[in-house]
């Protein structure tokens, strides 16, 4: 290959995949001699391209992130699935990505070839979008942050905003970020609650990397998609949890999990507990039912109907069902 720009162009096409390529590699490849690669590995980086060299046996070279971002070059596939996606993320509900995804796009459009033009406006065509919910956006500082910490198994910390703005904070291991085409949630394992959770991301704020690892837990049925889609279906109302309890605070606090808030105490022996939960039934119940000591629950109704039932259930399962008295047997001359 004795045309330089066309043989650099090559060279630099060769070098954003992301490897190390060795010196004998990239020659083989160009047709070149080793000689001439190292020359022009030193025109990229007099272009501005930082290219890094490593030494040895298995040495080569590669390209790393600079101050600057240098030009791109795709090839007609890659071009093609960019385009697209930046006519997509012109709808999309990152804040401040849509206008950037317009600038981005008409950038690239300018130089695509006119096949590459027809094809994307041909996928363009094709496809409808889903229209967006509520105009929520979020700010991709947040989104970042979260895809840094599923990608590192990083537990996060955040504020997370309820339906009816009630504010609450919690530590989670985040498990993936999946979109909607017009909304962004988190599935998580929600240390405070003890359960796989699904969060809003445009309901989520400070959020913040621990630098806690964590080891993947199993999600409880299918992918991440499923398992949000689930989640949305059988998604309970919030509910206003109304508790005392025959006991301290300290006592209580120990044996609840910390989604269920602080208790107000109501005397030397006992406690109130007044909280908003996006839980279920079952699970309050359950939750309750393990602080063993005497409690009260005075809402909701849902709750108070859903315990009693629980205790008649219980106790029925507690108290085995009477059996015939057994018959004795005959004694010796003893008359019938």
């Amino acid at each position: 290959m004795t045309d330089t720009p066309a043989r650099l162009l090559n060279l630099l096409s060769l070098l954003q995949t992301p490897r190390e390529w060795p010196g004998s590699e990239l020659a083989e490849r160009l047709r070149v001699s080793p000689r001439t690669i190292r020359r022009d590995i030193d025109r990229l980086r007099d272009l501005g391209y930082p290219v890094e060299a490593s030494r040895g046996s298995v040495g080569g070279y590669r390209l790393v992130a600079g101050a600057a971002m240098p030009p791109l070059l795709l090839d007609d596939e890659e071009a093609v699935a960019i385009a697209v996606g930046l006519r997509a993320g012109a709808g999309h509900a990152i804040e401040g990505v849509d206008e950037a995804s317009v600038r981005a796009l008409a950038k690239l459009e300018q130089v695509l070839p006119s096949r590459l033009r027809h094809r994307v406006s041909v996928l363009q065509n094709a496809t409808v979008p889903l229209a967006r919910g509520d105009g929520a956006t979020i700010d991709p500082q947040t989104l970042t942050v979260m895809a840094a910490t599923v990608t590192g198994q990083e537990r996060l910390r955040f504020t997370y905003r309820a339906g009816d703005g009630a504010e609450t904070k919690r530590l989670v291991e985040p498990y993936r970020l999946v979109s909607t085409g017009w909304r962004w949630y988190l599935v998580a394992y929600d240390l405070g609650r003890e359960a796989w959770r699904t969060f809003r991301v445009d309901r989520v704020s400070e959020p913040f990397a621990t630098g806690a690892r964590f080891t993947p837990r199993e999600l409880p049925t299918g992918d991440a998609a499923e398992f949000l889609t689930s989640s949305i279906q059988r998604r309970q109302p919030e509910l206003a949890v109304e508790v005392s309890f025959a006991a301290p605070a300290e006592f209580v606090t120990a044996r609840l999990p910390s989604a269920f808030g602080p208790l107000e105490p109501t005397g030397e022996h006992s406690c109130r507990l007044h909280v908003v939960m996006a839980d279920s039934l079952e699970w309050v119940a359950l939750r309750l039912a393990l602080v063993d000591c005497e409690f009260t629950a005075h809402a909701p109704p849902e709750l108070v109907a859903h315990l009693s039932e629980l205790g008649a259930r219980l106790t029925r399962a507690a108290v085995p069902p009477k059996s015939p008295p057994a018959e004795r047997p005959a004694q010796p001359g003893a008359k019938e």
